[in-house]
C-alpha cells in the first residue's frame, strides 16, 4: 500500500455504446445496445440510457429486447473501437512507462513511475488533465480512480462513473471498504461469495471480523489469507507494463445449429483466417493449433495439434484446424466453433520452408512424429445465400457510403432491402433515412469516420486486443 494515491485506473464510460452514440447524432441521449443480434447473442455494452431499463453486459440479447424494445441494437465495430482504444492508450503512455491495459477500455497507470505525481494534489491534477485530453482526442468520456493500490483505484473509478474522478486518500481505506459487499474484493466471484454468505460473511467488515484463521478454514490457506489482506486494504500488486500473451483465438456462436459437414468445414477455415489475422496483428506466431467445438447438447470439445516450429501462415493454421475437425463427431449439430493458436513466440515464420526443413531433419533423425506441411484446400467454397450476403454486408450500425448521398450507417436490413441513415459524427441533428435494394451498385460498405476531426479511424489504426490470460 502506497503512502500517496499514485495508482490510476481509467475506465471508459459505456465504451462501445458511447462510441456509437458519438458517431451517430440520431442516437445521442437514446438507449443503445451493442452485441450479437442473433437469438443466442449477448450484450457487449449498454448505454446508460439502456441501463435504466435493466439492460447490462453479458445479458442475453433476447432478454435485453424485452426490457428495452425501443432501444437501438447494433453489431459491434471492433476495428473502430480498437482505433479509439489506441488513442487512449497512447495518452496513458505519455503519463508513465508502466501502463497495464486490461481491455480496450480499461487500464492501470503507475503515476509514480512516470514522475508526475507524489501526493494527492499532483495525482488529482494528472487525473483531471487526462480526462480532458481523452475528451478532446476521442470525443468520449472516461472515469478515473486514484488510490494507493490497484484494488482501491478500480473501486474509485467505479464510484466516479460516469465521467468523473474519485481519489481515495491513504488512511481511509478501512472505513471506505467496511460497509461494502464482499464481492467488491478482487477474486471473490459468485461461488466464493455464496460460500462466504453461508458462513454469515456478506460485507468487508464481516471479513475483517471473522479473522484470517476463520477465512483460511473456510477458503483454504492461499485464498483465505489473501482475502483477509485485501479486506484490510492491503494490496501490493504492481502495475505490470507488459502482459505476455498466452494464446490468440476467435470463435463464433451460430443462430441455428450447423449440421452440414461442408458448411462446418468452411466456417473452420474462415475462423482460422481470422485467427491468423489477429495473431499477425499482435506480432506473434504460434506452435499449437486448437479447435473448439460446442455441440447441440452444450458439450464442449477441444482438440489440439502442436507443430515443430511456430507459424503465422494461414495455410498451416487452416490445414491443422481441418485435421482436428476430422477428430470430432458433429452429426448432432454444432452451435459454436473456435480456432486458436497457443505456444506463442515473438517472431513470425515468413514461409513454409522452415516446416519443410524440420520435416527433413525429423526424417533424417528417425523421428516418428510427422511434421504437417500445409497444402491448399481443394474444397470449393459454397456461394453465400442472399440472406447471408445481406447480414454480412449490411450489419446494423455498420458504416456505408452512397455514391450520391455520402456517408451513413445501416439501421436494418431484410427482405432484400437495407435502410440507411445518412449522418456523420460531427452532425448536430439526426440525418435522413433512405431504403435501398441490398445489391444497389451505389451503396458500399465503408470505413468508420473519426469521431473528432483529424482523428484516426478503424482502417488507419487498430490497437491489438489485450485480454488477461491470453
Amino acid at each position: 500500500m502506497r503512502a500517496a494515491p499514485t495508482i490510476l485506473h481509467l475506465d471508459m464510460d459505456a465504451f462501445f455504446a458511447a462510441a456509437e452514440q458519438a458517431s451517430k447524432p440520431s442516437l445521442r441521449g437514446k438507449p443503445v445496445v451493442v452485441g450479437g443480434l442473433g437469438p443466442r447473442g449477448v450484450v457487449a455494452t449498454a448505454s446508460y440510457e439502456a441501463r435504466r431499463f435493466g439492460v447490462h453486459s453479458a445479458m442475453p440479447m433476447g432478454q435485453a429486447r424485452r426490457l428495452a424494445p425501443n432501444a437501438a441494437y447494433l453489431v459491434p465495430r471492433f476495428a473502430f473501437y480498437r482505433a479509439i482504444s489506441g488513442q487512449v492508450m497512447e495518452l496513458l503512455g505519455r503519463l508513465s512507462p508502466l501502463v497495464e491495459p486490461l481491455s480496450l477500455d480499461e487500464a492501470f497507470v503507475d503515476l509514480e513511475a512516470g514522475g508526475l505525481a507524489d501526493d494527492s494534489a499532483s495525482a488529482r491534477a494528472v487525473g483531471e488533465r487526462l480526462r480532458a485530453e481523452i475528451l478532446a482526442t476521442t470525443g468520449l468520456t472516461g472515469s478515473v480512480g486514484l488510490a494507493g493500490s490497484k484494488m482501491l483505484a478500480k473501486i474509485a473509478s467505479e464510484e466516479a462513473k460516469p465521467d468523473g474522478l474519485v481519489l481515495i486518500e491513504p488512511g481511509t481505506e478501512r472505513a471506505l471498504l467496511a460497509p461494502r459487499s464482499v464481492r467488491i474484493i478482487p477474486g471473490v466471484g459468485p461461488a466464493t461469495g455464496d460460500h462466504l454468505r453461508r458462513a454469515g460473511i456478506t460485507t468487508v467488515a464481516d471479513v475483517v471480523e471473522a479473522g484470517e484463521d476463520e477465512l483460511v478454514r473456510i477458503l483454504g490457506r492461499s485464498h483465505g489469507a489473501g482475502l483477509y489482506r485485501m479486506a484490510l486494504g492491503h494490496d501490493d500488486r504492481p502495475v505490470v507494463a507488459e502482459r505476455d500473451a498466452k494464446s490468440v483465438s476467435v470463435e463464433d456462436t451460430f443462430d441455428v445449429d450447423l449440421h452440414d459437414r461442408l458448411r462446418i468445414r468452411l466456417e473452420v477455415e474462415r475462423l482460422a483466417e481470422r485467427c491468423v489475422a489477429r495473431l499477425r496483428g499482435s506480432g506473434h506466431s504460434g506452435r499449437t493449433i486448437v479447435l473448439k467445438v460446442r455441440r447441440y447438447d452444450f458439450s464442449t470439445l477441444t482438440r489440439s495439434e502442436t507443430l515443430r516450429g511456430p507459424t503465422d501462415d494461414p495455410l498451416v493454421v487452416r490445414e491443422a484446424a481441418e485435421r482436428l475437425l476430422e477428430l470430432v463427431d458433429t452429426t448432432g449439430g454444432v452451435r459454436l466453433l473456435g480456432v486458436g493458436v497457443s505456444g506463442l513466440a515473438d517472431y513470425t515464420q515468413e514461409d513454409l520452408f522452415a516446416q519443410a526443413e524440420a520435416s527433413e531433419e525429423a526424417a533424417e533423425s528417425g523421428a516418428a512424429e510427422p511434421v504437417a506441411v500445409a497444402v491448399p484446400s481443394v474444397v470449393p467454397a459454397a456461394p453465400p445465400t442472399a440472406t447471408e450476403t445481406a447480414v454480412r454486408r449490411w450489419a446494423p450500425g455498420h458504416d456505408v457510403r452512397h455514391a450520391v448521398l455520402g456517408a451513413g450507417w445501416v439501421q436494418g436490413s431484410g427482405l432484400g432491402r437495407v435502410t440507411v441513415r445518412f449522418e456523420e459524427p460531427g452532425g448536430t441533428a439526426p440525418g435522413r433515412v433512405r431504403t435501398f435494394s441490398v445489391d444497389d451498385p451505389d451503396l458500399e460498405p465503408a470505413d468508420p469516420l473519426p469521431l473528432v476531426p483529424g482523428g484516426v479511424t478503424g482502417a488507419e489504426r487498430a490497437a491489438p486486443v489485450v485480454r488477461p490470460g491470453e
